[in-house]
């Protein structure tokens, strides 16, 4: 279960992360921190942040080995960061409409598969 566990930790950190990161892109775009000053920008970034790191630090905690968890430092990494494009693919499509996937986006992900699955080889 730990190994379920740090994946849906890691799914939700990274639906903060994304928020975080770009989530300010969206609301300028709808006019609502058009006027909001880059240090305002930065502390709303930050409060979403926050609970990022929340789902984060536990989902390295609960999922690393040396900590009765499935996997090592490199796998983690390397599920974090798959986890992260998909969320990052879905949440910016949703919130942006206008960025599509081509060919070369597919073809990248396939090869974000292809490391998972190479990272788990023994």
């Amino acid at each position: 279960m730990n190994g379920l566990y740090t994946v849906l930790l890691l799914l939700a950190s990274n639906i903060f992360m994304t928020l975080a990161w770009y989530g300010h892109l969206k609301l300028q775009q709808t006019g609502t921190s058009s006027n909001w000053p880059l240090i305002g920008v930065i502390a709303f970034s930050w409060l979403i942040a926050f609970f990022e790191y929340c789902c984060q630090v536990p989902a390295n905690r609960i999922g690393f080995v040396e900590n009765g968890g499935p996997f090592t430092l490199v796998q983690l990494k390397v599920i974090q960061e798959c986890v992260s494009l998909l969320v990052f693919t879905v949440m910016i499509n949703m919130m942006f409409g206008n960025q599509g996937l081509h060919w070369n986006h597919y073809l990248a992900f396939f090869f974000l598969v292809a490391a998972v699955y190479l990272v788990f080889l023994k």
